[in-house]
């Protein structure tokens, strides 16, 4: 995919090195500022639960004696 892109970029290496610079931080821009933001209500991270008594790990079934 990089060597895709890399090929269909213009200009020679130097512009290319920019372009492709450009694109990551457009693309890194359009994640911060607009996915991630629509995304972060619809994910259960808040939605932690926690029942009383249960402050230690559970390790499966004791074995029987």
């Amino acid at each position: 995919m990089y060597a895709w892109l890399w090929h269909h970029l213009p200009g020679r290496t130097p512009g290319k090195t920019v372009s492709a610079v450009l694109l990551l931080v457009g693309v890194l821009a359009l994640l911060f500022f607009v996915v991630f933001p629509w995304a972060e209500p619809r994910l259960p991270f808040n939605d932690v639960t926690v029942s009383p008594g249960s402050s230690t790990p559970s390790r499966g079934p004791s074995p029987s004696p």
